[in-house]
């Protein structure tokens, strides 16, 4: 990212955060694929499970030169998917004749979704609701005056086959499975809250969507939270998905299980806000409801999409309306009170829901594969790093807990067998550490299942004396309580070699320019870039107010900093490494919590004294560089 120019006496340098807690990624491999996998009731891809956090935006409501900034806020939100409808009357306004250019240029979007790392979820309707105009329907359609809409009337269903024989090709290619980024895809919207409850209308849909797209494709359907719309929006070969709100995600998710015994829970529309008529107030949904309901439906594994992420505008003739009561026109403002405005300005709302995603669940679902390629070992029991032929740096070790905690309870090292730290998560949710000699208990709370991770520093192994037989890792049992944890997958991470090969900045998941920033519990990569000054000379790298770390600068690890517990508050960075001519790319492993700001400082002398520091730095501050 650009720097941040804080003052006139000199830059100091933004790292932006790359990805959330290293305890709770997932290792992908092999070639592309995206099913579900009924039998651990979740998504799988590339062979591995899978968990999104999706977000709604509409291409239609946004103009398309806002598109790739729209993109990037919400990836640096800690999203890994997002969820689009295709309006048909906006791409077929006149019937035959079909416009995909600029601000209906479908596939540079998509591309656009790829090039950010962000996979989609495609609604091409042929209805889509969404308050559009005729909910995407091309208003010709009405010169059948008894046209049945949304039913096996030969009418409707010869438009539908015309208009889906022009857009479902087009989207063959974005699939997954075929190297895009498309991973499931929405047969019709809503169904079962139309009247025609129309079985056949559905089968036939579903056996066109099959055609063009392949019969392994992901087919879903949503449907609101009654018996009555999932029993007529549902149908066998499309996976049943519910939507809903604040505060009904127990009663909800147990109704799509009435429906879908098996498989991944998901919440295809959970309202972040909602949408204005002429004459109402602004709605509003209140920030801390959406956060706290979107955490406990995280943690308990179901995949959430958030309508909207960004609402948007109607330009010109594009807005719906409803008729319940009586005729209710929607205004042109669809900014929907999302976490991202209508001019897509990120509001409390972002930040608290980018809190709750960073704590709670996975956000890239690569980054072990990209830090462990070769996969877990599985041991009984904790196995240490030269077991694991991994003698420097870090290991993950990962359990389930063996029953319900509700209450703290005391996980111990009972032999002091941490060596030399432990940062410890529960399902992504950083709950404290373990340290050699200092710290050998802490608590835990959960439940039965949950996730376990502990990852575990070598600190540097002793070099006098009789302790140089110094083995690194987990050397004893963990004990939960009264249980023994046993049934250990081990992962050796080549961070290094990982930054080494360009990862983060060359990854596919891309860093955008000026993201939202903010600190997180537990360990936590960030990155960012010194821009070139044309000079390359030797420099100190100072981290103010970081906790403790690792920091490498064009793919060298510089070291540990800890300036916390000190004394030295400053990382020496030599001249040579330095590029004067090109951006110089920093990486952060923040083990426990960054600062608020997240900057780091580059200066012309070394702070070795922590004492000495806090005289020193007016001496500094000026020949910052």
């Amino acid at each position: 990212m650009q720097a941040e120019q804080l003052s006139d006496r000199g830059p100091a340098y933004c790292i932006s955060r790359y990805d959330s807690c290293l305890f709770f990624f997932l290792q992908v491999s092999g070639a592309p694929s995206f099913a579900i996998d009924y039998k651990n009731n979740c998504f799988q891809k590339d062979g591995k499970p899978f968990q999104y956090v999706s977000g709604s935006i509409h291409y239609s409501r946004i103009p398309h030169y806002y598109w790739k900034d729209r993109l990037l806020k919400m990836y640096m939100a800690g999203l890994n998917a997002v969820q689009i409808y295709v309006p048909w009357n906006f791409h077929e306004e006149k019937r035959g004749v079909y416009n995909f250019t600029g601000d209906r240029d479908l596939e540079n979007f998509l591309d656009l979704a790829n090039q950010t790392g962000l996979l989609v979820i495609l609604r091409p309707g042929p209805y889509i609701c969404a308050e559009w105009e005729m909910g995407g329907l091309p208003a010709w359609l009405l010169q059948k005056p008894n046209i049945v809409l949304r039913s096996a009337d030969t009418d409707y269903l010869e438009a539908v086959n015309t208009w889906m024989a022009v857009l479902l090709p087009k989207m063959r290619r974005w699939l997954y499975t075929n190297g895009g980024n498309i991973i499931t895809v929405q047969v019709e919207n809503e169904y079962g809250s139309y009247y025609t409850c129309d079985y056949n209308y559905m089968r036939h849909l579903r056996t066109l969507f099959q055609f063009f797209l392949g019969d392994k494709t992901v087919l879903f359907t949503t449907d609101g939270n009654t018996d009555r719309e999932m029993t007529c929006g549902t149908l066998e070969g499309m996976y049943a998905t519910i939507d809903f709100g604040t505060g009904r995600n127990r009663t909800a998710f147990s109704r799509q299980r009435r429906f879908e015994p098996r498989g991944p829970l998901v919440n295809s529309e959970f309202y972040t806000g909602w949408l204005d008529h002429w004459g109402d107030q602004h709605a509003q949904v209140d920030t801390q409801k959406v956060s706290r309901m979107l955490g406990e439906m995280l943690s308990i594994g179901a995949s959430v999409n958030m309508y909207m992420f960004e609402g948007g505008t109607n330009f010109g003739y594009w807005n719906g309306a409803d008729h319940d009561n009586r005729f209710r026109s929607v205004v042109t403002s669809y900014d929907y009170n999302a976490p991202l405005s209508e001019a897509g300005d990120p509001t409390e709302k972002l930040l608290a829901i980018r809190n709750t995603i960073s704590k709670v669940t996975t956000l890239n679902l690569s980054l072990l594969d990209t830090l462990s390629p070769q996969g877990p070992v599985r041991s009984l029991y904790p196995l240490s790093f030269e077991e694991m032929k991994q003698y420097y740096g870090f290991m993950l070790y990962r359990t389930k807990l063996p029953r319900d905690l509700p209450e703290d309870t005391p996980l111990i090292s009972p032999l002091n067998g941490v060596h030399d730290r432990a940062y410890v998560s529960v399902c992504g949710v950083f709950q404290g550490l373990l340290e050699r000699d200092t710290t050998l208990v802490m608590n835990l709370t959960g439940k039965q299942g949950d996730q376990v991770d502990v990852l575990v520093e070598n600190m540097g192994r002793v070099n006098f004396g009789s302790k140089i037989n110094d083995f690194k890792g987990l050397l004893s049992n963990l004990i939960l309580g009264k249980d023994v944890l046993t049934d250990w997958q081990i992962y050796r991470l080549d961070i290094d070699g990982a930054i080494a090969s360009g990862w983060p900045q060359s990854g596919q998941r891309r860093s955008p320019p000026n993201p939202v920033r903010g600190p997180s519990d537990g360990p936590v990569f960030y990155q960012g870039t010194l821009p070139p000054n044309g000079l390359a000379w030797d420099t100190f790298l100072r981290l103010n107010e970081w906790t403790k770390g690792q920091v490498w600068i064009n793919g060298v690890n510089l070291g540990r900093y800890w300036p916390k517990r000190g004394p030295q508050q400053t990382l020496y960075v030599p001249g040579p490494l330095l590029s004067p001519t090109q951006p110089n790319n920093i990486t952060v492993l923040e083990l426990e919590r960054a600062p608020p700001h997240t900057r780091v400082l580059f200066m012309d002398r070394p702070q070795l004294d922590s004492t000495a520091g806090k005289t020193s730095q007016l001496q500094t501050t000026d020949r910052q560089t």
